[in-house]
C-alpha cells in the first residue's frame, strides 16, 4: 500500500489559484482511478483548499518512490492543463505528502488545525462528504476508506477532549460577524438573500436564523431553490424574480461558486452589504466600489478570523500526532501479514514434503498419523514466536527488518512495506531534504 496527497491551501497560494486548480481537478480522479494508475482516490475541495488522495498501484518489482513521482507528476499535468496554467507553476504550488506524513496531514486538516478560522467545524463535514463522493462515484480504495474513517474518529476526539473550536466558530460565523458590523438595523430586521443550495448555502441558513434572521430568501443558478426552501425554509427565488430580491436584501451572500461571477452593473443602487464565501466567487470584486456597498471575501474572513488559544491547539495536536502514529502502527501491522503467510506457507510445504517421504517409506499407519499430529504442533510452536516478533516490528515501524531476514534465512521473497519505502527511497532527481520539505515532485 502507497498513500499520497497533493495539496494547494490558502497556507501557501492565493484563494483564486486555489480556485482554479479545483476546477482542473475535477474528474481527475476518476480518470486516474478507471486507466489503472491508481487503486483509489478521493479528492476534497473546499473554498479554501485542494487536496487529492491517492493509493498508487504499484509495481511490486519497481521503485515505489519512482512510481509515486510519476502518479504525482501526471495528475498535476492533467490539473494544469485543464486549469490553464503552467505546469511548473502548479508543481511549486501544491505540497505532495507520502507515508506516514499523509494521515498526519489529513487528520490535521480534519480537525481545524489548517482552517481559515482554526478549530471550525465544517471541514469535518466536507471530509466526509469527499469520502461520501468517492465512494458514489467508484473511486475509493479500501486503504483510503480506513484512512478517513480514522480521520472522523480522530476530529470527534479533538472535539471531545479539547476546548478548540468549542466556541463555534466558523468561516460562515466569522463572515456574518463582520457583516453585523458595518450592516444598519439588527438581524431580526434584516432581509438576506442567500445564492446557492450547497453545503455551505445550509450552514448559512442555520447561522442566519441563530441570529434571529426571518426574512431569508434563496437563488440558485441551477434551479434548486425551490427544493432547498422546501427542506431548509426561506423564500426560493427565481431568475424573473432576482433584481427585486436584490433590491430589497440589507445582506446578500454568495456560496455556489457560480461559472461566471454577477457584474458589479446587476447590482441596484442603496446600501447592502455582500458576503462572498464561493471559492470561484459569485460576485465581480468591482462592486466593493459601488456607492454603499460593503464586500466581505473569504480573504476578509481570514484576516479577521480570531486566534485560537495555544492550549487547545497544543492538546489537539498532540492527539492528531498520536492518532497518526497508531494508523500507521495499524497499517504496518497489515502489511507484515503476507510475510506471516508466506513463512507459513514455507514452512508447511516442508513439513507436508518430509511426511511424504514417510508415507513412501512406511505406507498409511497409524504410527504415521501420530507422526504427523506431532510434527504439525511442532511447527505451529515454531511459528508462534515469529508471528508475535512480526506484529511487534510492524508497530515499531521494522517490517523491513523482517522481510529482510526472511529473504536472508529462507529465501522467502516478500515485498517490503510500499510505504515505508517510497520514504526511503527518494527519487534521484530530488534530494531527502527536498522531501521532507513536502514539496510537489518535479
Amino acid at each position: 500500500m502507497v498513500l499520497f496527497c497533493l495539496v494547494a491551501s490558502h497556507r501557501s497560494v492565493d484563494l483564486n489559484t486555489v480556485a482554479r486548480l479545483s476546477t482542473g481537478a475535477l474528474g481527475v480522479a476518476e480518470e486516474a482511478v478507471s486507466e489503472g494508475a491508481l487503486n483509489g482516490a478521493v479528492t476534497l475541495s473546499t473554498c479554501n483548499r485542494l487536496e487529492l488522495y491517492g493509493e498508487l498501484k504499484t509495481d511490486q518489482h519497481g521503485d515505489p518512490a519512482g512510481q509515486v513521482a510519476r502518479a504525482q507528476q501526471e495528475i498535476v499535468e492533467r490539473i494544469a492543463q485543464r486549469a490553464g496554467l503552467d505546469e511548473r507553476f502548479v508543481l511549486e504550488t501544491m505540497d505532495a505528502f507520502t507515508g506516514v506524513e499523509v494521515p498526519q496531514h489529513l487528520f490535521t486538516v480534519v480537525s481545524g488545525l489548517e482552517s481559515a478560522v482554526v478549530g471550525e467545524r465544517e471541514i469535518t463535514g466536507q471530509v466526509r462528504r469527499a469520502l461520501n463522493q468517492a465512494q458514489q462515484s467508484g473511486t475509493v480504495s479500501g486503504h483510503l476508506v480506513q484512512l478517513f474513517e480514522s480521520a472522523a474518529r480522530t476530529a470527534r476526539e479533538v472535539g471531545s477532549r479539547t476546548e478548540l473550536g468549542e466556541r463555534g466558530r466558523s468561516i460562515v460565523s466569522v463572515a456574518l460577524d463582520l457583516a453585523d458590523d458595518i450592516t444598519a438595523r439588527l438581524w431580526p430586521e434584516r432581509r438576506a438573500l442567500v445564492f446557492g443550495t450547497g453545503a455551505y448555502a445550509g450552514a448559512t441558513m442555520a447561522a442566519l436564523r441563530d441570529r434571529g434572521c426571518a426574512d431569508i430568501e434563496v437563488y440558485s443558478g441551477s434551479g434548486r431553490a425551490e427544493q432547498f426552501t422546501d427542506q431548509r425554509g426561506g423564500s426560493p427565488v427565481s431568475d424573473a424574480e432576482l433584481p427585486a430580491a436584490l433590491r430589497r436584501a440589507d445582506v446578500i451572500i454568495g456560496c455556489s461558486g457560480g461559472s461566471s461571477p454577477m457584474s458589479a452593473s446587476s447590482f441596484p443602487g442603496g446600501p447592502r452589504t455582500v458576503v462572498d464565501l464561493a471559492l470561484t466567487r459569485d460576485f465581480d470584486p468591482a462592486i466593493a466600489d459601488l456607492p454603499h456597498v460593503e464586500l466581505i471575501t473569504l480573504e476578509s474572513v481570514r484576516v479577521a478570523a480570531p486566534d485560537e488559544t495555544g492550549e487547545s491547539v497544543a492538546a489537539a495536536s498532540d492527539i492528531v500526532n498520536q492518532a497518526a502514529q497508531k494508523f500507521e502502527a495499524a497499517q504496518n501491522a497489515r502489511a507484515m501479514d503476507d510475510a506471516i503467510v508466506a513463512l507459513r506457507k514455507h514452512t508447511m510445504a516442508v513439513l507436508d514434503a518430509e511426511m511424504e517421504k514417510v508415507r513412501s517409506h512406511h505406507g498409511c499407519t497409524g504410527a504415521e498419523d501420530q507422526i504427523e499430529m506431532a510434527l504439525r504442533r511442532m511447527v505451529r510452536s515454531l511459528l508462534h514466536t515469529p508471528t508475535v516478533r512480526a506484529k511487534q516490528l510492524a508497530s515499531q515501524g521494522r517490517a523491513d527488518e523482517y522481510i529482510t531476514g526472511l529473504e536472508a534465512l529462507y529465501g522467502i521473497e516478500v515485498g517490503a512495506p510500499a510505504h515505508r519505502e517510497s520514504q526511503q527511497n527518494p527519487p534521484a532527481d530530488q534530494s531527502p531534504s527536498t522531501t521532507a520539505q513536502n514539496r510537489a515532485v518535479g
